[in-house]
């Protein structure tokens, strides 16, 4: 096993063991996050369905409510992102990421031991979302740091592959197993699921052997200018406001979408939990095709020109889901949807991927927490405002909006930079 020291200051990566026929499967590391974040993967499937199946069934929750809810878990972001940036990039990023694992254990943990005693209330939900939304700030921003770290430039296309592919095969299975311990345990049960595949992403990410040595203390020079530091990169790089902005104004309305789904699924489609999970699960199998395109999607098109591909042919296939059960069969309007998200995942695998390998390394967690700032915090207000066009305009209504608000990222694209570029730009040479 190959022990990786990783300097303060670039180069961050090294390359490791040489390249063999199976790729990154033949390092131990990726394997080990792979597997752990696949795991976790499955569990956060699960419980994103039984969280939503728990407010609607168990505690009759409102659409507002249930927007509420989902804009818990995103609010932090508001507040910690960028603090999270630069603390991030001060501290080992793996261990941030276990101590995270260890606190969303807990926190997910509470949820079926409080309906166990018949003491679950919605307040409890939207805690236990909103603490786990801040957790999560530190989870996302250290592991869109780590992966630079563990595999080399050239294998960060491969590397984002594979575990977007784990993640959209544990989308595929999760919300078909939410469905059936709702059946047949109640929707809490779900959550528990949820708890321990965090435990077991602990237990493979505490095993990798990579050697983190952040900033010396005398090296550091303030919070505030750190922040500013990330902030202003981004700020004043073409590329990274484009995907900033455009990530943006998608999470507006994909998460407009998602506040309103499962009321629209179970009220105006009249589906049961069960055939719940097996459309979400139907939908998941969208995110693996994309997963498993996008490397194919770069290299026939290009890494600029693939995501234009993804956001202006697959996406707007999410204009048929409002028709389910009405003017189309809601099976036709389920692999619509699928298709729509199978481009928003093969785009967001080669945007994902440009960051990583275009931002200076000893600065990638303060960027990418800006970025992240950026996007994120559109998505409590996407949850807030389709959970309320939900109670004033009703759910098949507010996705017929909201999809529409997706598909108008396709806008910021077309106006930007990258519409005549066919890959990703390289990382500046004064940035290196």
């Amino acid at each position: 096993m190959t022990t990786t020291t990783v300097p303060a200051e670039p180069p961050a990566v090294d390359d490791g063991p040489r390249r063999s026929r199976w790729g990154l499967w033949a390092q131990a590391n990726f394997r080990k996050l792979w597997i752990g974040e696949t795991t976790s993967g499955l569990g956060t499937a699960v419980g994103n369905v039984a969280l939503a199946l728990v407010a609607v069934v168990t505690l009759d929750a409102s659409p507002f409510m249930v927007g509420v809810l989902t804009a818990s878990a995103w609010v932090p972001w508001l507040f910690l992102g960028l603090l999270a940036g630069a603390w991030v990039d001060r501290w080992p990023r793996l261990k941030v990421m276990l101590v995270c694992d260890l606190l969303l254990l807990l926190l997910f943990g509470s949820v079926p031991v409080a309906g166990w005693f018949d003491a679950l209330t919605m307040a409890q939900l939207i805690a236990v979302a909103l603490l786990a939304g801040a957790v999560k700030v530190f989870f996302s921003t250290a592991y869109g740091a780590v992966l630079p770290v563990l595999v080399a430039k050239d294998d960060l296309l491969e590397a984002n592959v594979k575990l977007r592919s784990g993640d959209s095969a544990a989308e595929i299975a999760g919300p078909g197993l939410a469905g059936l311990l709702s059946q047949v345990f109640g929707a809490a049960s779900g959550l528990l699921a949820d708890a321990v595949t965090y435990l077991v992403s602990a237990l493979f990410v505490g095993t990798i052997k990579v050697k983190e040595t952040p900033p010396p203390v005398a090296e550091r020079r303030g919070i505030l200018r750190e922040i500013g530091e990330g902030v202003r990169f981004l700020a004043n790089d073409p590329y990274l406001r484009t995907l900033a902005v455009f990530g943006a104004v998608g999470n507006l309305g994909l998460n407009g979408i998602q506040a309103v789904q499962t009321v629209f699924l179970v009220r105006s489609v009249g589906v049961s939990p069960g055939g719940i999970g097996a459309v979400f699960a139907v939908v998941s199998v969208g995110g693996l095709a994309g997963a498993a395109l996008a490397g194919r999607i770069a290299r026939r098109f290009g890494t600029a020109r693939g995501l234009l591909l993804c956001e202006l042919v697959a996406a707007p296939f999410i204009l048929l889901l409002p028709m389910a059960g009405a003017r189309l069969p809601l099976a036709v309007s389920a692999v619509a949807w699928s298709v729509a998200v199978c481009g928003v995942v093969a785009g967001n695998v080669l945007a994902g991927s440009f960051y990583q390998s275009y931002c200076p390394p000893a600065m990638i967690g303060r960027i990418r927490a800006s970025a992240s700032t950026v996007n994120f915090s559109a998505i409590p207000v996407g949850a807030l405002l389709g959970g309320w066009l939900g109670e004033v305009l009703g759910a098949r209504t507010t996705i017929w909006i909201m999809a529409s608000v997706l598909l108008a990222a396709g806008a910021v694209l077309l106006v930007s930079p990258l519409r005549a570029m066919r890959d990703f730009p390289e990382r500046p040479a004064a940035a290196s």
